[in-house]
């Protein structure tokens, strides 16, 4: 059997079909030209959204010829040589013809698929003629089948030369509404809702979920475009997108977004991980590539300086990140973040050479794609701010799972909510006795923090207590699991630590999260409290909230590496004071600390060990440095940091100095032990 492309793998409207090879015995081909039929032929009981004669007339002709197909394989006859020429033209066009019939039919694409209507019949065009031009040269006297069936097969060939597969007149009207609404949504007008829902109802989108799919499909496709640099069909997908997100939150308001696949069985949300500083966070915002020459902006944002001129060169004058309208064009070098990821590269072994992704542009995230995306998300936005203020219990959960779902990704769209007043609102549905409501707006909050105005906006509406109310006493574990996540945002601006750290219940309740949560809520507790730690006052209280022992408890049980690290991360901080290091000591964590570093294949897990471990030493002395001097296994893990393979420059550094208070300590021992000796030989002398 002939191996097909998997329509799941493949681009829309993208037919890589496989020529059958030139030594293929005719049986072969037969075989799987009957197989083929079949499958094209099983769509006519299929919905057909768009291109619905085209379709139904091409399935038709494969049908025929089906019949055709199946009694020369119910024959067994011998099929002469002469035939192969004809069965691989059909067996390539039979091909193009099931991914053309999978593409109409794929889930979610149907507006592109109406948007493409031309294209589309003009592919149905040229397939029909080339079973015409295949069937040309099959000789039917040469084979013995049935009068009747070398009839039916005279005739499909005559039909297909004469054939004339157009546009659907009805596609067509359909498609022409849709570029009204576009141009209405352009011209910031609001498009009549009654054409937009005929627009709908012709292709058969008829709830949250199945648009939701639309919404989805267009915005995987817009990524691959990104990737491939084809700016040529951007704007028009950004604007189907605009217009599909539009629906599904205004539309569509009154039909269960649970039926879109986004609750589980449980009726729990996915819930955001969020983890520490790593190479993805040296990468300028704009091209996603590592920065070699990082300046900072008016608003204090910084880019990559070859990224940000290009920008200013097209005519942006906003903050790519913040959406901010720039003071001015000033660049300043930030010659202290070029120094940092200089270290991190050639501390990590890598090189900056090399780091330059192929990935899609974020831009794509800060502009809108096309000025009619742009108002569709103004205009829903300020829908969302209204239902959540003035709406149903009902309709402000929906606005607010809405929300979380446009926030998700987009920087446009946090700025476009968070500019519409959707934060406000969304702060006191914190205090709602309904899970779902509670839950989701958590979680809408958790995508707004994500932007500056968001973080700020969450501050002067007295949002903290709310957040960490949800923290200690949320109705369910993954709204207190989300909280923790926002609070680890909101953690990441000075001032904010501070308050953080003042309000009372916050870092117990981030404590309590470690014992109680799933891994998901586990670490984003964990980095919610390390981002508190920058602040240096947050020390102690983290302290006094028993973070020690539950993290060492933590240490002991968990086989999850990045819980592991994290972990380490929090005592790595912690143990730089001499407070931290004692309790570090008498919570029994060292011999812990000790397995781990010896095991641990993680590379900054090891690093961290040996901050640790350094700073044990330091703070607490003999009580430490004797256990690491009496563990066997202790100096081959610190020679292991030596070497190119596993060592950085400051694990090396860490390394050595460990490797020395040991060895010094090993004299100092072996001096007083002799002196004893001589001492007590001499005693016994006397």
């Amino acid at each position: 059997m002939i191996q097909f492309f998997d329509h799941n793998d493949r681009r829309i409207l993208n037919f890589p079909a496989i020529h059958p090879c030139e030594n293929i015995s005719p049986r072969t081909l037969l075989e799987s030209l009957v197989t083929l039929s079949r499958k094209i032929s099983n769509f006519h009981s299929k919905f057909l959204a768009t291109q619905r004669k085209n379709s139904k007339q091409t399935i038709r002709q494969v049908g025929i010829l089906l019949m055709f197909l199946e009694e020369l394989q119910e024959s067994r006859i011998v099929l002469p040589e002469s035939i192969t020429l004809c069965f691989s033209e059909l067996h390539l066009t039979f091909q193009r013809i099931l991914f053309l019939l999978q593409d109409i039919t794929r889930e979610g694409a149907r507006i592109w698929i109406l948007m493409k209507a031309h294209f589309v019949a003009s592919q149905f065009s040229v397939l029909v003629r080339t079973v015409a031009t295949a069937l040309d040269v099959l000789e039917l006297n040469s084979i013995r089948v049935s009068s009747e069936v070398k009839e039916l097969v005279g005739l499909v060939a005559n039909q297909a030369r004469r054939v004339k597969l157009e546009l659907d007149f009805d596609d067509d009207q359909a498609m022409k509404k849709v570029i009204v609404i576009i141009n209405q949504f352009e011209n910031k007008f609001e498009p009549d809702q009654g054409m937009i829902k005929g627009v709908l109802d012709y292709l058969g989108i008829k709830s949250w979920g199945e648009c939701h799919k639309e919404v989805k499909f267009l915005e995987e496709l817009i990524g691959l475009m990104c990737l491939d640099n084809n700016e040529r069909e951007m704007p028009l997908l950004s604007s189907l997108a605009g217009l599909m997100r539009y629906c599904r939150g205004v539309i569509f308001e009154n039909s269960d977004f649970r039926e879109g696949g986004q609750v589980d069985g449980r009726g729990n949300l996915e819930v955001e991980v969020v983890s520490f500083l790593n190479l993805e966070d040296f990468r300028c915002p704009i091209s996603l590539e590592l920065m070699t020459d990082p300046v900072t902006v008016s608003t204090g944002q910084t880019y990559d300086r070859a990224s940000i001129l290009k920008w200013f060169k097209s005519g942006n004058l906003i903050c790519p990140k913040t959406g901010e309208k720039l003071k001015n064009t000033e660049l300043v070098a930030n010659s202290s973040l070029r120094k940092i990821i200089q270290q991190f590269c050639a501390d990590h072994g890598v090189s900056m050479a090399k780091t330059k992704k192929k990935n899609s542009d974020i831009s794509r995230t800060i502009l809108p794609g096309s000025p009619a995306a742009a108002e569709a998300i103004r205009f829903l936005s300020g829908f969302l701010a209204n239902r959540l203020s003035n709406g149903t219990n009902e309709q402000k959960m929906k606005a607010a799972h809405e929300v979380r779902l446009l926030g998700k990704s987009s920087i446009f769209n946090r700025y476009c909510l968070i500019e519409a007043g959707t934060l406000p609102p969304l702060l006191m549905l914190l205090a709602s006795t309904d899970s779902l409501t509670q839950e989701n707006a958590i979680s809408a909050i958790l995508k707004l923090s994500k932007h500056s105005k968001g973080k700020k906006q969450v501050i002067e509406n007295e949002g903290l207590n709310l957040i960490v109310n949800v923290l200690k006493n949320g109705l369910k574990l993954e709204a207190r699991q989300t909280a923790a996540a926002t609070i680890f945002y909101l953690s990441s601006v000075d001032k904010y630590r501070k308050l953080l750290g003042e309000t009372t219940l916050a870092i117990p309740a981030l404590v309590d999260l470690i014992k109680e949560g799933t891994n998901c809520g586990k670490k984003n507790a964990v980095v919610a409290i390390f981002g508190l730690l920058l602040y240096p006052r947050n020390h102690h209280r983290v302290l006094a909230a028993g973070t020690v022992q539950v993290l060492t408890n933590v240490l002991a049980t968990s086989d999850k590496k990045d819980i592991i690290t994290d972990s380490l991360a929090i005592f790595a901080k912690l143990s730089e004071s001499s407070e931290g290091s004692t309790t570090i000591v008498q919570a029994s964590a060292l011999s812990v600390i000790l397995r781990i570093f010896k095991n641990l294949a993680s590379r900054s897990g090891k690093e961290y060990c040996a901050s640790i471990l350094l700073s044990l030493c330091h703070h607490c002395g003999a009580e430490v440095i004797g256990v690491l001097a009496k563990d066997p296994g202790l100096m081959t893990a610190l020679y292991s940091l030596l070497s190119d393979v596993d060592g950085t420059s400051h694990s090396n550094k860490k390394a050595r100095m460990i490797i020395n208070i040991i060895h010094k300590f090993h004299e100092t021992s072996t001096s007083q032990l002799i002196n004893r000796q001589v001492h007590e030989q001499s005693i016994h002398v006397q």
